[in-house]
């Protein structure tokens, strides 16, 4: 089943519609990209392969050039081009208008058929030749963010690296209040306390009351209340 039906006109975006297949397949996969002139075996009846294709698939690029406006089929009943188009707008398929080149403007509803005016209203995307590189990795990049199957299937999405472990302070059995501070390295752990605990690292320097132990807590916790200021304080 496809998920990206490329839609173009002959005589004005078939050479774009190739350079597009071609990128889109070697990133996503050759089967998830519908290009007619590719994807329709010999023999087969095209009228149905299309419509049935545009119907399975996830989006719809329609490639509009220079002289799609006006080009005579657009107005005819006959036109695949605006067939394919109403398929995917009646089976609520995204379309995304694609502008060839730097000069193409988006279509306006007084330029369209009654049944495509609605292409008028659909953000589009840009391809110029001139900046291909870029375009078809905006192109591409949109797609894998709007197919969930392409996305699963992109071939230059950025690879995961792996998050370093987590570091963890452990506090068991405390009765009171437990202050921690940042650990790098190494994990602390205190167990049985009973009273305040502080732990942080080897170089903190503690006020009044404040406790900062090392190893076990049998003998329980003795607090010092001294002097904490400077002398200098006494005599401001």
């Amino acid at each position: 089943m496809p998920d990206v039906f490329i839609n173009y006109r002959t005589g004005d975006g078939e050479q774009a519609a190739a350079t597009l297949d071609g990128a889109l397949s070697a990133r996503f996969g050759r089967d998830r990209i519908y290009y007619a002139s590719k994807s329709i075996p010999p023999g087969t009846p095209f009228d149905g392969h299309l419509i049935h294709s545009v119907r399975r698939s996830g989006v719809l690029l329609a490639l509009i050039g220079p002289g799609w406006i006006g080009h005579g089929a657009l107005h005819s009943d006959g036109d695949w081009v605006g067939r394919e188009i109403q398929e995917a707008f009646l089976c609520d398929i995204r379309v995304i208008p694609v502008l060839l080149g730097r000069r193409t403007e988006r279509p306006t509803k007084d330029e369209l058929p009654p049944p495509l005016r609605k292409l008028a209203d659909c953000q589009s995307l840009r391809y110029d030749h001139q900046n291909k590189e870029y375009d078809l990795k905006q192109i591409g990049d949109n797609l894998a963010r709007l197919v969930p199957g392409l996305a699963a299937a992109d071939r230059e999405a950025p690879e995961e690296q792996d998050s370093p472990a987590p570091t963890y302070n452990i506090a068991g059995g405390v009765h009171g209040t437990a202050v921690q501070g940042t650990v790098n390295g190494e994990v602390n752990t205190v167990r049985e306390a009973h009273g305040p605990v502080h732990i942080g690292p080897s170089n903190v320097r503690m006020g009044d009351g404040g406790n900062y132990f090392q190893g076990g807590n049998e003998g329980g916790i003795r607090q010092s209340f001294g002097r904490s200021r400077p002398e200098e304080d006494d005599e401001r």
